[in-house]
């Protein structure tokens, strides 16, 4: 066991940090503090932050032409090496960036020793983050766009079917599908709106703070700035090296907009039911059942549902984890990455599901009109009829609903019941009111900026579209 124990341990001089130590780290603790198995999916950012750095280190004299040019070939050769399987990640050697490093030196000798001059990891770790997270934004607003086009898309094409508009789950008023879909839209936007701001604060260089303090070299963090992509350079090393307010805003992003794709995968949930049978989803997004073979399960709104927990879960994590760091960097910030990488990884796959699912559902239109005629949903209507005719809000409020509750008794509709009927509780109606207590009357009478009229709903699908231009 001792013999196993010594050869799972790395020697001090091993470690690049290793020269105040006089005994190896213990094979539990390397295990235990190495993040090399998750953080090396950031190999391909913190490459190239190193060929910037490197670039930005001959620029001001820190680097030969020559050491810069062998640092940035073999950075290439242990890339490609990673890209095609070859490459052996060490616990031993902690996390990815001292993986990479030791693979450059032994591929290029000395020189690549020098790469590190005038950086820290945590500077280095905190450059990688945030190109690893703008890439990922960039990817999540593709699909987030994707999605939002496929709603638009359906909201024009069910701009006439009508539905029933529900409070507390009741039917309250007719709606347009289109109109309910366009709900959906907004809330997308709202995101897509967070996500770009939250994108600025992102795209920021904390590159040239080193461990807290900055460096004394001659570095030029403008320069390194420009040639990643960045828009500017941090401001103070200290919050450069310990922030991550911008892993937590993404967090807070993407539990909204779960959020947000939660209510829909209820929705859908319903509206694929028996009980409500509005809609339609094709096979290829459901499952069925090992014991009832009429089953026909909507799988992927319910998962989506299922992980928005998940996501919520990481934003506190994150929150969690920050609550009580003094300044600068602490061990602490491992453990932002795996919370982070989870929740681009399912943020992702949710988008992508919906996006791809949500142009193929079909309304049954019946079905949804049997519906919206049920529940007595154009009581609001007579009450504005009356309203307008001059009765007090009040007193019409009363009259419909001793309308409603004749309807009940009888089971029977508002627009079902003769002229006769209706003016039984109330001389104001006369044969126009059918007019309005039609679904088609209803919804068309919305017909403002906002309402569920199907000219309002293609407008608003036509606003969108230019927005999006």
């Amino acid at each position: 066991m001792t013999d196993q124990k010594n050869s799972d341990q790395a020697t001090s001089s091993e470690k690049p940090w290793g020269g105040r130590f006089s005994e190896p780290t213990d094979a539990f603790v390397e295990r235990f503090t190495a993040s090399v198995g998750f953080d090396q999916r950031l190999y391909h950012h913190d490459i190239t932050g190193s060929i910037a750095h490197a670039t930005m280190l001959a620029k001001v004299g820190v680097l030969t032409d020559d050491e810069r040019d062998q640092i940035i070939e073999g950075l290439n050769g242990v890339k490609a090496d990673i890209e095609a399987g070859r490459f052996n990640w060490s616990v031993s050697l902690e996390d990815v960036h001292m993986n990479i490093e030791a693979a450059l030196t032994e591929r290029i000798g000395i020189t690549g020793k020098k790469l590190h001059t005038g950086r820290s990891r945590n500077d280095q770790v905190a450059t990688d983050i945030r190109l690893y997270l703008r890439d990922e934004i960039d990817v999540i607003t593709e699909e987030l766009t994707r999605l939002q086009n496929g709603l638009l898309d359906l909201a024009e094409r069910e701009a006439d079917t009508i539905m029933p508009g529900f409070t507390h789950l009741q039917t309250a008023q007719p709606v347009t599908f289109g109109h309910h879909l366009l709900a959906w839209y907004e809330m997308l936007v709202r995101d897509g709106q967070r996500l770009q701001d939250c994108r600025k604060r992102v795209n920021i260089m904390p590159l040239g703070a080193a461990a807290l303090a900055g460096t004394t070299y001659p570095i030029d963090r403008n320069l390194t700035a420009e040639l990643l992509g960045f828009d500017r350079p941090t401001e103070n090393s200290l919050d450069s090296v310990s922030d991550r307010d911008f892993a937590i805003e993404f967090c807070s992003f993407a539990a909204l907009l779960m959020t947000h794709l939660s209510r829909f995968s209820e929705e859908l949930v319903l509206w694929t039911s028996a009980q409500f049978d509005f809609i339609d989803l094709p096979d290829r997004f459901c499952t069925g059942s090992s014991i009832m073979p009429q089953k026909k399960n909507p799988d992927v709104p319910e998962l989506v549902r299922g992980k928005t927990g998940r996501v919520n879960g990481h934003l506190i994590s994150l929150l969690t984890l920050m609550k009580s760091q003094p300044l600068a960097y602490n061990k602490d910030n491992q453990e932002d990455k795996e919370p982070l990488f989870d929740t681009v990884d399912t943020v992702k796959g949710c988008l992508k599901a919906y996006a791809d699912m949500i142009p193929a559902i079909r309304s049954k239109a019946d079905n949804m009109r049997v519906a919206a005629k049920s529940g007595f949903s154009t009581a609001t209507d007579l009450a504005d009829y009356l309203v307008k005719k001059g009765v007090p809000f009040r007193d019409a409020h009363e009259i419909v609903g001793k309308s409603v509750a004749f309807g009940v008794a009888e089971g029977r509709d508002l627009s079902d019941m003769t002229l006769e009927e209706l003016q039984q509780f109330s001389d104001f109606i006369t044969e126009d009111v059918f007019d309005v207590l039609t679904l088609e009357g209803s919804v068309q009478a919305r017909n403002h900026t906002g309402g569920t009229a199907p000219e309002q709903v293609r407008a608003a699908v036509q606003r969108a579209r230019a927005a999006r231009t």
